[in-house]
This record gives structure tokens, C-alpha cells and sequence, in this order.
């Protein structure tokens, strides 16, 4: 069970747009969050003159997915570090994509070359395996060689930094779904369980398709199959959907991955191709809609892990 933490944010600006300073109780680390339009107020912030590993964020004006660069800045012989590659950045015609940088530095300034080589490559394995962003580095970065304890003391970094970018309205280390940990005892599965839709074609062919809540929304799960006509009574939001994911799923129109939506009707409308109530399609095993589970306030799932 993950204990209670404290975070400290510190609005900068006095606005939450504007620049953040993000720590942890009992944590070295301190990370930052900088508009691209703050850049050059940032040049007060000494910790920003040091090394450390960075993350540009931005939106893909075409199918609106989530993108980030992964990188790392040493310091320079004219005693510029992070904030100085941000700079670079921000003058390269080839990364004018992003808007917002979150930096990652310690209170101390102990990390070396062989440090942050360790983070930026580890951040951008977790980010690409979690499949929430478009992770726009060419190449995967230089692990690099470290000991045994310095690899305990990095892995631990990276523990906290997933805190404190999550706290700051970024999922890009959060898988869509958690997959259950292996054990003995009955465990809790995300507090609910695998829904099921299912839809008759005018050819008596039945449509199943997986999927669960979770605290961001509705997952539709990988494996689910795709109505392959659209209704005309279809939302613009529901063609949109479907238009901003059809690399996600194949010829036969089945899922490839796991997609998230923001309600359980908008994954309904999205699986059928028209407009549908999700809360009283999407069923489980006992045949009870979500409505009906909410009405009789049925328990949390546990799912016995062997």
C-alpha cells in the first residue's frame, strides 16, 4: 500500500499558468515548471544553472496527442545548465512543437554526466512504454555505467519524479491500465471491474467489446472489436474519435491498444459508431449495467492473483 506524501508547490508568478517550483518532503530533488513564453523570467532561478534532465511537452495540432521530448543538460564552461539548453530549444526551428518544460534538478547539484544519462534514459523507456505520449527522441539515450548503489539511489529519484509529474498534470508514466502485482492474497484491480458491450449488425453478427472505469475515465481495452459503420446519427465528437485513432486499430477493426475516453458513453459511441447511453451498455458479468451497479452501491471487485 503507497504511503501519504507531502508536496510543496510554489507558484512563482502567483498564478498556476504561470512558473511552478515542485518538491517533496524529505526528497533532494526539485523540479520545474516553465511556459515556454517564461523562459527568460526564469533566468533568476539558480538551481536552473545546474544539470539535470528535461521534458518538453506540447499537443499534435493534427490528431491532438500528447507529445514530449525527453533530454538532459549538462553544465557549460560558461556556467550554463539547464535552462540554457531550454534556450537552445526554444531557438530551433526543428523543436518550436512545444509549450511547457518540466525540469528535473537536486537542491544539492550532485548530479554528474553519468547521472542524468541514467535518468533520461530510464524516463524515456517508462514514457514509451507507457504509450501516453508521442516520445519524440530519435534515439533511445546512453544508459551509461553506474554501481549498484547509485543505481538504488536513481531508481529511487525516478520513484518521486513520477510523483511530482504526476502531481503536476502529467500521465506520462502512468500506464492507461495497472496491471495486477503477483501474490498470494486477494488484491484490489483498480476498484473495478472488465465491462462488456455488446451490439447485434443487421447480419445477427455480434460486436464484443472490453473495457473498465478508472479514475481519469473509460478504458476501451486492447482486443475489442470495432462496429465498422458509422451511423448518421454519430456526434461530431464520436467521428473525431474515430478518425484520431484509426492507426489503433486493423482491417478487421479490432483494437490494437488500450484507448482511454472521458466518459463510458463516449467509448460506447466510439466502439458502435453512433450515439449510445454507455452507462446502461457497458455490462458485467451479472448483466448490470454501471447505472445499475452505482444504484445498488455493489462492492469493489478483488480479484484473487495466484
Amino acid at each position: 500500500m503507497a504511503k501519504g506524501k507531502t508536496i510543496q508547490l510554489y507558484l512563482i508568478d502567483g498564478t498556476p499558468k504561470g512558473r511552478i517550483k515542485c518538491s517533496l518532503a524529505n526528497w533532494t530533488g526539485v523540479a520545474y515548471k516553465i511556459p515556454r513564453t517564461a523562459l527568460e523570467q526564469a533566468k533568476n532561478i539558480e538551481a536552473l544553472k545546474q544539470t539535470g534532465v528535461y521534458f518538453l511537452f506540447s499537443t499534435s495540432d493534427e490528431t491532438q496527442e500528447n507529445i514530449v521530448y525527453i533530454g538532459q543538460a549538462g553544465v557549460r564552461k560558461n556556467g550554463e545548465g539547464i535552462l540554457h539548453r531550454l534556450q537552445e530549444h526554444k531557438r530551433n526551428p526543428e523543436k518550436d512543437y512545444w509549450t511547457e518544460a518540466v525540469v528535473f534538478t537536486t537542491s544539492n547539484n550532485i548530479f554528474g554526466p553519468t547521472e542524468i544519462s541514467y535518468l533520461e534514459n530510464k524516463y524515456t523507456k517508462i514514457a514509451t512504454k507507457s504509450k501516453r505520449y508521442i516520445v519524440k527522441n530519435a534515439n533511445e539515450p546512453t544508459l551509461g555505467n553506474v554501481t549498484e548503489e547509485k543505481e538504488s539511489e536513481l531508481e529511487e529519484f525516478i520513484d518521486y519524479t513520477k510523483i511530482v509529474i504526476g502531481a503536476l498534470g502529467y500521465s506520462i508514466f502512468e500506464p492507461i491500465i495497472n496491471e495486477p502485482t503477483t501474490g498470494t492474497t486477494a488484491q484490489l484491480l483498480d476498484n473495478e471491474p472488465i465491462l462488456t458491450l455488446t451490439i447485434k449488425t443487421h447480419t445477427a453478427q455480434k460486436i464484443i467489446a472490453k473495457g473498465k472505469q478508472t479514475s481519469e475515465g473509460f478504458v476501451v481495452l486492447k482486443g475489442s472489436k470495432l462496429k465498422k459503420k458509422i451511423s448518421k446519427s454519430a456526434s461530431s465528437g464520436t467521428l473525431k474519435n474515430r478518425e484520431l485513432a484509426k492507426n489503433h486499430y486493423d482491417e478487421n477493426f479490432i483494437l490494437l491498444e488500450d484507448i482511454l475516453f472521458t466518459s463510458p458513453s463516449a467509448a460506447a459511441s466510439f466502439i458502435t459508431g453512433s450515439s449510445v447511453n454507455g452507462r446502461k451498455e457497458w455490462k458485467d458479468a451479472n448483466g448490470k449495467s454501471i447505472n445499475q451497479r452505482e444504484a445498488e452501491n455493489l462492492p469493489t471487485q478483488f480479484i484473487q492473483l495466484e
